[in-house]
């Protein structure tokens, strides 16, 4: 008889039946950087690309900060910080422009551009309206692949990230601005922003609902003034009493509307999109119709203001008077609380840099998310924004085109 089959005996050892760790899968790909961070060259940029906090998360994922010697000075950021928080302090200026990311807050002069070692990646603003051809150019020798701050947008490709965000500084801290020009202490009418019972609450009228205007009303309601919202667009004044949560005056622009809120307004706020076509613009008539002592903060003087009176200021004398009307239009607001503004960049600029490193490089992370390649002007030297290559008369190319033939 054939004796039955014994089907063979399988063995497990004792550890496998015990709980394990999930074992993560390592990228292959990752690359480690070498980033510097640079000290703004111009006198009235106050922010640092990349508080220490963010250096930390750099340095311990692997990655090589060198931070240049008082980079973070004006914002209140240390070297010993720096330090601590594993950056290298850097004097030679001429080695920092060598490293393979360079970070920072405005664009770089021509003498930074003349640093650089050639085939880097460059992040800062670009500020479009002061770009010139050679910039460009000296930039395009150098072959760099340049991100510009305005142009970045979520993966999900909906929102301007840094944009938004220092829109939200700007908007709250306009209203704290115009609330110290209401005070004697700056030779205002010597009124408290807000209200409190038994006296009647500040009159403030914002322009604009967008993200800037949407930051002012809510810092002016929550200190206790009256708001009423103005815009072209009637979308944008609907998400505003969406995301407001209450009841507010809010009406499309109309010339005379306007100008009978501001004949009450003890405070106006200069927040309409730079991109709105016609551009609303109050006049020399309606401002002179203004109560005195009145405060106007233009925050798009940025990009030619909200009001026919407005003129570019400075830090060092933001004000100035006419027809009565305090008027404070100084660019950059977010330097002026540069701390906040830096940490502000650091969230976005900081875990951007680890999804560099991730996926093995630049061209990687430009090819996997929509919203970082929307914020490219240079690639490899090569203009890819046509808005830049139409104002300055120079050869452009579409980044998806110029990656899919690479």
């Amino acid at each position: 008889m054939n004796e039955p089959k014994v089907s063979p005996t399988v063995t497990f050892p004792k550890s496998t039946l015990l709980p394990q760790e999930e074992r993560l899968e390592v990228s292959k790909d990752k690359k480690k950087l070498t980033i510097s961070v640079i000290k703004e060259a111009s006198l009235y940029e106050s922010r640092v690309a990349l508080a220490p906090h963010a250096v930390e998360l750099l340095v311990s994922d692997g990655h090589t900060v060198w931070v240049e010697k008082d980079a973070g000075l004006e914002a209140h950021f240390s070297d010993l910080e720096y330090s601590e928080a594993g950056g290298e302090i850097v004097e030679d200026r001429q080695k920092l422009f060598s490293a393979d990311i360079l970070i920072k807050v405005a664009p770089p002069t021509m003498e930074e551009i003349s640093w650089m070692t050639g085939n880097q990646t460059l992040f800062s603003s670009l500020m479009l309206t002061s770009c010139e051809h050679h910039y460009i150019a000296a930039l395009q020798e150098k072959k760099i692949t340049a991100i510009a701050y305005e142009y970045l947008r979520d993966k999900e490709n909906r929102v301007y990230v840094i944009t938004e965000s220092m829109s939200q500084i700007s908007g709250s801290t306009a209203i704290l601005i115009a609330a110290e020009y209401l005070s004697n202490a700056n030779q205002g009418k010597g009124e408290m922003l807000g209200g409190i019972a038994g006296v009647s609450p500040t009159d403030v009228v914002v322009l604009g609902a967008c993200t800037a205007g949407e930051f002012a009303v809510r810092t002016a309601m929550g200190l206790g003034a009256t708001v009423k919202v103005f815009d072209s667009s009637i979308q944008r004044l609907r998400q505003l009493q969406e995301k407001i949560g209450q009841r507010i005056f809010t009406s499309i622009i109309q010339p005379r509307v306007v100008n009978k809120a501001l004949k009450t307004a003890d405070v106006v706020i200069g927040a309409l999109p730079f991109d709105d076509n016609p551009r609303f613009m109050v006049t020399i008539d309606s401002i002179m119709q203004m109560k005195p002592f009145s405060v106007i903060v233009d925050i798009a003087i940025d990009h030619g203001g909200c009001f026919e009176t407005s003129e570019p200021t400075t830090l060092d004398s933001p004000i100035y008077r006419k027809f009565n009307i305090i008027h404070y239009c100084v660019p950059n607001i977010p330097s002026r609380v540069a701390r906040t503004a830096s940490y502000a960049l650091s969230n976005i600029l900081g875990p951007l840099m680890l999804e560099i490193s991730e996926a093995g490089g630049i061209k990687k992370t430009i090819s996997d998310n929509s919203g970082f390649r929307n914020g490219i002007y240079l690639y490899n030297g090569i203009l890819t924004k046509e808005n830049i290559g139409r104002k300055l008369g120079i050869a452009s190319r579409d980044i998806d085109l110029l990656l899919a033939a690479l």
